[in-house]
């Protein structure tokens, strides 16, 4: 789920939740710690600007299939959307954490194709709710996101795409980071059988917390089932290790069905494994795609 969808809108909240208690972080990070970030860091960036030329230029993405979306999921799709297409990816989520239920919406993500490979990237500010206190605080707007992203696959038999994002502090001031905050991403997958599919994603992000950056790493793991040729279902395990605080680990349970070639629809629910993540959310969302030309 690129930068408003399932991930962004809990990890957002997360994110928000910390930002009250900045000054009990850590003022001096590990040598270790920071030195492991930004080699995360630079090895996404190496895929994404040597690995892809390797790979070759002639792939067209068949404008014939049906639609592939970043969401529900913590990881990315591995492919970027036909070039000369439109995908707007939507969605609600309702998050539970320390006795608060957050709604966030629309989740919307808007991608566009620009070459066979290349694919343009604008989150729409999300709206988040404090359903507990009735718009207290932590409601209000979001930030909004730019970024791009980039096919590597097919590699040895994986598919691979690299995204760099940047949000920008547009925001209520409980809600936004209050900074320009840089993410990269790189997702992977491959066909196990014609009903199988295992992905995953190695992330780095470095959200603004208070007056400084907690640099974080994320590493994901799922697990998908075709069901019907319209019809997948998959478990996903994400796991968020920043440079202060917890580790944010939750399982994810989700489903999506193709109501059309350019349409879907999609239900998922998941739960925190350790006592950084959130205890629980659930959301369901709705996407669709066509063409310019």
């Amino acid at each position: 789920m690129s930068l408003i969808d399932c991930r962004d809108s809990v990890l957002s909240v997360l994110m928000t939740q910390s930002s009250t208690a900045s000054n009990a972080l850590s003022p001096a990070p590990t040598l270790r710690a920071r030195r492991a970030l930004w080699l995360h860091l630079l090895v996404i960036l190496q895929s994404l600007f040597f690995v892809s030329p390797l790979c070759g230029q002639d792939q067209v993405t068949n404008v014939t299939a049906p639609i592939i979306t970043d969401r529900p999921s913590f990881t990315n799709s591995s492919i970027v959307v036909p070039s000369g297409s439109f995908q707007a990816e939507n969605g609600l989520l309702v998050t539970g954490n320390d006795g608060q239920n957050i709604l966030d919406g629309p989740e919307t993500l808007l991608r566009a194709g620009v070459a066979s490979r290349t694919e343009f990237r604008f989150t729409v500010p999300n709206y988040f709710y404090n359903l507990t206190t009735g718009g207290g605080p932590g409601s209000g707007f979001g930030d909004l996101a730019i970024g791009v992203k980039q096919q590597l696959g097919p590699v040895a038999k994986f598919d691979v795409s690299a995204t760099l994002l940047l949000s920008v502090p547009t925001g209520a001031p409980t809600v936004s980071s209050g900074g320009y905050d840089p993410t990269a991403q790189l997702a992977w997958s491959r066909g196990l059988t014609s009903k199988w599919t295992l992905a995953g994603m190695f992330s780095f992000f470095a959200p603004t917390q208070g007056s400084q950056r907690n640099s974080t790493g994320e590493s994901t793991i799922l697990l998908n089932r075709q069901l019907a040729r319209n019809w997948d279902a998959f478990v996903e395990y994400v796991g968020d290790f920043p440079e202060h605080g917890g580790s944010r680990q939750l399982m994810h349970f989700g489903t999506t069905l193709k109501v059309t070639s350019n349409q879907q629809l999609d239900f998922h629910v998941g739960f925190g494994v350790t006592s950084a993540a959130p205890s629980h959310f659930v959301g369901f969302g709705y996407s669709f795609r066509f063409f310019t030309r």
